[in-house]
């Protein structure tokens, strides 16, 4: 009789593209299938490295990209299983995939028409997938909607748990349960840990033991500055730049970082901290469509984003951009804006557009509230480029550049080992969902906090449990 493994194909050594096979010998499962960002985009277009048709089951930790990217390639390659996931995690992850598709669609468009100018045409790779094969994927996929905290059989010898991570809306941690050699074993998946002072969802809910614990640690070299010393310089941020005559332009995840930036504009907007005259745009389709989300899963909020009578997102500064002709007009507005605009990297989206009308300004502010990947835009950025490239023109970066860590819907170092803390039984600890610099300092930590080894985990390796 065989022993039971995991397998990583993604999120080894990196921070994107989460895929990671359980064979318990008796029945296979994934958990998450996400997409390659960055510097690794490339791998979106490599083999999966297993046979989708094999798998019983897909278990969601959450919607966001580098989780759920690479689904539709499961079916495109024969899957068949059960989807689990909490349900504010399918409704996310449905918009995500149908961005994507656009996002690709487009981009196929661009490069095939300059592709036909010079008669290559047939060598430009197609989309990884299309909207429609999306919306069709969802109407076949075998969604089956889980609650916090409940124990469910996902295969025949599989039971989980899913518990609240505290990441964004509807993300969870799994507790994975099954026999192998007669012996009964417990894997946890962490899948991406919330911030536990994230004003938006609540903190990350207690685990119970682990034979092995598969853990993120995108942050695992370092901590963040506490949320409320963050909240006072995005304050200072936005109002020295709005009175001092310039714009705030703030690149955003449209999942959770720009609700949270939302409910703190709206805190400001309350207590008449922010200026009258601002305005305040929210320009991004899949962040109005998240948001929307959001106020259908409410009761999944903190009690403090839920302590207005009103939804926590609006105000009356804020401005909703309908479309491109209106997200265009934003450019004629010499002062007093703040504007949100996707990609949160920089790596596409409308925030390109501001960028390029307001980034040679060193009126205007540049504000990180979120992770740059290597390889992005924004990381080239924060890194102190001196000029940029955007639609193939080049243009020098004098805006005022602030980057705030505090907001990150990641947990921190010290966040990480205190969760670990709380397990009444943890034997092994594998990292992933990481860059290998950063999981090397934090083996060490773990090492010298918590007296356990960790292993970092390689791109296939089989792990055996």
């Amino acid at each position: 009789m065989q022993q039971a493994y995991e397998q990583s194909f993604g999120a080894a050594k990196v921070v994107t593209g989460s895929a990671h096979l359980l064979d318990t010998t008796k029945s296979k499962i994934l958990i998450d299938c996400g997409m390659f960002q960055g510097v690794n985009e490339h791998l979106n277009y490599e083999p999966l490295g297993f046979n989708p048709y094999e798998l019983e089951a897909l278990v969601l930790t959450h919607g966001h990209l580098d989780h759920v990217g690479r689904i539709p390639l499961l079916y495109k390659y024969g899957f068949k299983g059960k989807v689990f996931a909490h349900p504010a995690t399918f409704d996310i992850a449905k918009v995500v995939l149908l961005d994507s598709a656009k996002l690709q669609e487009e981009d196929y468009e661009t490069r095939y028409k300059k592709a036909l100018r010079r008669g290559k045409e047939k060598f430009v790779r197609k989309p990884l997938y299309t909207r429609d094969e999306v919306k069709e994927i969802f109407k076949k996929m075998q969604k089956i909607p889980v609650e916090y905290d409940k124990k469910i059989k996902i295969t025949k010898n599989i039971k989980a748990t899913f518990k609240d991570a505290g990441h964004i809306l509807g993300s969870s941690f799994i507790e994975l349960e099954f026999e192998n050699l007669g012996i009964k074993k417990h894997v946890v998946f962490s899948g991406d840990l919330g911030n536990k002072d994230n004003e938006v969802l609540p903190p990350p809910s207690h685990p119970t033991e682990a034979d092995a614990l598969f853990i993120e640690s995108t942050y695992g070299d370092r901590n963040h500055k506490s949320f409320e010393e963050s909240k006072l310089e995005f304050k200072k941020t936005i109002l020295e730049t709005l009175l001092s005559g310039g714009n705030v332009i703030i690149p955003t995840f449209a999942i959770e970082r720009a609700q949270q930036i939302l409910c703190l504009l709206k805190e400001m907007s309350v207590k008449k901290e922010l200026p009258k005259e601002a305005k305040v745009f929210l320009d991004s389709p899949m962040a109005k469509k998240v948001t929307a989300v959001y106020k259908k899963w409410d009761k999944l909020l903190s009690k403090n984003c839920k302590k207005y009578k009103k939804h926590p997102f609006e105000f009356p500064q804020l401005r909703l951009v309908k479309d491109v002709e209106e997200s265009k007009k934003i450019n004629d507005i010499t002062r007093g804006a703040v504007i949100i605009a996707g990609s949160g990297m920089c790596n596409g989206g409308r925030i390109l557009h501001h960028l390029k009308h307001r980034i040679w300004n060193p009126k205007n502010a540049i504000l990180f509230v979120g992770y740059q990947a290597k390889g992005t835009l924004g990381r080239k950025i924060i890194d102190g480029a001196k000029f940029i490239k955007i639609f193939h023109e080049e243009i020098i970066v004098r805006a005022k550049i602030h980057t705030i860590n505090g907001f990150s819907a990641h947990a921190d170092q010290r966040e990480l080992l205190e969760w670990m803390e709380e397990f009444k039984r943890l034997d092994r600890i594998f990292l992933i969902h990481g860059e290998y610099d950063k999981q090397v300092v934090f083996k060490s930590v773990i090492r010298n906090f918590l007296d356990k080894k960790a292993h970092i985990v390689e791109h296939g390796e089989k792990i055996y449990i």
